[in-house]
């Protein structure tokens, strides 16, 4: 693999986890040192182990990921993000922040939910023969990059916005979650049929 295509492979791959980070650090305002480098940390290095994992395994998670990926980043979503639109609801009643993102199971489940597809990228890139660690690397300190610039451009959002803000993050794991859901049962098999329904040479060259 190329250095241009394992960049823009890993800035793809990365999308998801500045999303979240965008919502975490709406709730996060002000931002401080530790809950940027335990969210920046965690979703780099679960970016960076997924694709191990699926090249490590190989084949024998290709029908996984195939069929579950999608479905477990979307239940992780809509469940983390319809806890912080409620607790963001509930906590504006009482003045009181909403929990903290980078703490404990929400942060694992944020990191898995971003992460999951990246075993796909391991599992091709075992079929092709090619060593995984340092594009593995790379994945990973871009995730960790984008993800420290969602989390600053979130917290700049939730002091301009407020606590509305909070539940605005919700909204956004949970559209997150149901555009990797959409993409995976609809997009692709759209695109997968549009490539079937091609035929196999131009009919110029027959």
């Amino acid at each position: 693999m190329d250095t241009l295509s394992l960049i823009g492979v890993a800035v793809a791959l990365a999308m998801d986890a500045f999303a979240v980070a965008l919502a975490a650090g709406a709730i996060l305002h002000p931002l401080r040192f530790r809950p940027c480098f335990r969210l920046a940390f965690h979703f780099g290095l679960f970016q960076a182990l997924m694709p191990i994992i699926g090249w490590l395994a190989g084949r024998t998670v290709q029908s996984f990921v195939a069929a579950w990926s999608h479905w477990i980043a979307f239940a992780l979503l809509l469940y983390i993000g319809g806890r912080m639109i409620r607790e963001a609801l509930a906590d504006s009643e009482d003045g009181q922040c909403a929990a903290d993102p980078s703490r404990g199971l929400t942060m694992v489940g944020l990191a898995v939910a971003t992460s999951i597809d990246a075993l796909a990228v391991g599992l091709s890139l075992a079929m092709l023969n090619v060593e995984v660690w340092f594009p593995a690397l790379v994945i990973g300190l871009v995730a960790c990059a984008f993800t420290v610039l969602g989390l600053f451009l979130g917290t700049r959002a939730g002091r301009l916005w407020g606590s509305g803000v909070e539940v605005a993050g919700g909204v956004i794991l949970v559209l997150i979650g149901c555009k990797i859901l959409f993409s995976a049962l609809f997009l692709n098999k759209a695109v997968a049929g549009t490539l079937a329904s091609l035929p196999l040479f131009p009919s110029a060259c027959i």
